[in-house]
């Protein structure tokens, strides 16, 4: 289960996706299954969260891992991989930047 607070271990991940609204609805399909199926398996998988902004430009992925190794296990994996593949043919791009939570309010 996510939880953000200050000081917390582990690693935060916010992935942007850009798309068009005639790739939006399958991208996302594509993502859920992604996490149902694959992802929450994976070593130091902690929680996600999954939103579309209202114009089904963007997808905005927040993830918490144990650690960044987990993280990165988990892209290297070969199902990840071959998801990956795919999830690229549904958007134009898109972005993992690795934070750490600084404040909550």
């Amino acid at each position: 289960m996510l939880s953000i607070a200050p000081g917390q271990t582990g690693q935060t991940v916010i992935t942007t996706f850009e798309m068009t609204p005639a790739t939006a609805t399958e991208l996302m399909e594509a993502l859920e299954s992604a996490f149902d199926e694959v992802i929450r398996y994976q070593e130091g998988f902690i929680g996600a969260a999954l939103d579309m902004n209202d114009a089904m430009t963007r997808i905005c992925n927040y993830s918490q891992w144990q650690s960044r190794d987990d993280y990165k296990a988990m892209l290297r994996a070969p199902e990840m991989i071959a998801r990956n593949r795919h999830i690229l043919t549904l958007c134009k791009g898109f972005e993992p930047v690795m934070y750490e939570v600084s404040r909550v309010v």
